[in-house]
């Protein structure tokens, strides 16, 4: 049950507050004074779109907050209280939610709102003359709705698998106009044989050689200059000896003999390290031409294919496994012709149950919305029936196992509001004054269950005289069952009320706002005079007069 609402700074409205009371709770005003914001405010609550042009002008943003009490799941009968607020930005659009004063999401408020409130109103008059909506209504009646999803999931399956079988048909065709080029590519790459960073690796073999062949030229010259005709060594120790014969004449040739002697074991020792000097010769393998050859064929192979060398590495993998996969591929296509026929037959029985439960639920939505409408005013010859139409919703290859086309029963409204007519789309000939009976039917018939508070906007449009008292007499006995809230134009509905609001517009400095006020009970006469036309509550054709 809708126990509070407050609305601030949403279009007209600056500040306002209803608290609702059990059973019926009419609102009424003069045409355009802003009713059916009250509606939109309470949709905004619960999950619906709103503008944020809606936001009152000069304001920040605009905030619709409720306290619904609602039954606690397994309690035997308890209530709590839940409280829903929603603002919208002026500047952005964009909105928060909050529940019991935590945010949330709007998947949040779509969850919660079949238990929290119906709205019928005039806009549902044109859905319900939709073939697509009368067949949800349909399904809204299966006695086991989760057949549905089972539906969705067993298509959902049938709908993968055939696109599994698309995407493989496509890729043969692709890859069987490109095997020859495919082939030609494997060829050529399996003469080349390329590994990967193989041309890195030769060219750093290539560099080594070309290293190692400086280093063993410049090594021989060394040794060429100390180790000539002349050893270099030979002569300075020929020098100091010729240095030592020339001592006992002059003392001072005593160091020049030593520095010669130094100076030979030098040299000595700079052979021993030239010749220890000796290139890393590898594993004796490597050869400059055999290097170079190869590196010319992978060049070659680069320019033949316009492509790097671990492009092409990667291109020969991809080759070898479209290759691979043409000539498996007849067994992934057979495998998924199985996957699909499964899966078609599964549909199938899916299809099967929901086809029987939807002409089950047909009989018992009919036989209740007759009875429902002959309360209402209806003729008690009217009929109401589902007629059926075989929709595909799968086609497929036959097999002994299922397949082939595969239908869903989908219900459109008939009705013979007349005796000895035949039965003709709903669409087709009801009036406004019948669609509205026939919305608060469904509505009564839909909200039985949850029992969610019933919001009718102008649903008695286009009805009057004894069609009235019975609409009103069974909107009555809604909300003896369940809360409503009623926006009406008709005093002979509104006179039923448990509480009445008057919604008003009035301008004030220049500035216009829509007010919501409760009226007592002088308030309620006046008003009530008001909405027949008359200026006094005391006019013996007021409605009280009139309705008894």
């Amino acid at each position: 049950m809708l126990e509070l609402l407050r609305i601030r700074d949403l279009a007209l409205i600056e500040d306002a507050e209803l608290e609702f009371a059990p059973g019926m709770n009419a609102l009424t005003g003069e045409t355009g004074a802003g009713k059916s914001f009250i509606v939109r405010a309470i949709d905004f609550l619960t999950g619906e779109a709103m503008s944020a042009d809606l936001v009152r002008p000069g304001k920040e943003k605009a905030v619709v907050e409720a306290v619904f009490v609602v039954d606690v799941e397994g309690g035997g009968g308890q209530q709590e209280e839940l409280i829903i607020r929603r603002e919208l930005a002026a500047d952005t659009g964009r909105s928060r939610v909050f529940v019991n004063d935590r945010l949330a999401s709007l998947e949040t408020l779509r969850e919660l709102k079949p238990g929290l409130v119906l709205h019928t109103s005039q806009h549902g008059q044109q859905k319900l003359l939709q073939p697509a909506y009368q067949g949800r209504i349909l399904d809204s009646f299966l006695a086991e709705p989760g057949v549905l999803a089972e539906r969705d999931a067993a298509l959902a399956a049938v709908r993968a698998v055939q696109a599994a079988r698309t995407e493989l048909a496509g890729r043969v065709d692709e890859l069987s106009r490109q095997r020859e080029f495919l082939e030609f590519q494997r060829a050529e790459i399996s003469k080349v044989d390329p590994q990967p960073g193989e041309e890195d690796e030769l060219l750093a073999r290539k560099q080594a050689l070309k290293g190692r062949e400086h280093l063993e030229e410049a090594r021989g010259r060394a040794l060429e200059a100390l180790l000539g005709e002349a050893p270099l060594s030979s002569q300075v120790a020929e020098l100091a000896r010729v240095l030592a014969q020339l001592i006992p004449f002059d003392e001072s040739f005593s160091a020049d003999k030593e520095a010669a002697e130094d100076y030979r074991h030098q040299l000595a020792a700079l052979e021993a390290r030239i010749r220890r000097l000796s290139p890393d010769s590898g594993d004796g393998e490597d050869d400059i031409e055999a290097i170079e050859s190869r590196l010319f064929e992978l060049a070659k192979l680069k320019r033949k294919l316009n492509k790097g060398l671990d492009e092409i590495v990667d291109l020969g993998r991809q080759v070898e496994e479209n290759l691979s996969f043409l000539d498996s591929c007849a067994l992934d296509a057979k495998r998924l012709e199985r996957e699909e026929a499964e899966a078609a037959k599964a549909l199938g029985a899916v299809l099967e149950r929901l086809n029987a439960a939807r002409r089950d639920a047909a009989d018992r939505l009919c036989a209740r919305l007759g009875q429902e409408l002959a309360g209402l005013g209806f003729s008690e010859h009217a009929r109401v029936e589902f007629a059926f139409e075989p929709t595909p919703v799968y086609s497929g290859p036959a097999t002994p196992d299922g397949g082939g086309e595969l239908t869903e029963l989908r219900g459109r409204l008939f009705w013979v509001p007349n005796p000895g007519q035949p039965p003709r789309p709903l669409d087709k000939i009801a009036s406004g004054g019948e669609l509205s009976r026939f919305l608060l039917a469904l509505a009564g018939l839909q909200a039985e269950s949850a029992r969610p508070t019933l919001i009718f906007d102008e649903v008695d449009a286009g009805i009057g005289g004894h069609t009235l008292t019975r609409v009103g007499e069974r909107l009555q006995g809604l909300a003896s069952r369940q809360q409503m809230i009623l926006i009406t134009h008709w005093p002979q509905l509104a006179r039923l009320a448990n509480r009445h609001f008057q919604v008003r517009k009035e301008v004030r400095d220049g500035l216009t706002y829509t007010g919501c006020a409760r009226l007592d009970a002088a308030a309620i006469a006046a008003e009530l005079a008001r909405m027949n036309g008359t200026t006094s509550p005391q006019d013996p054709q007021s409605p009280r007069d009139r309705l008894g």
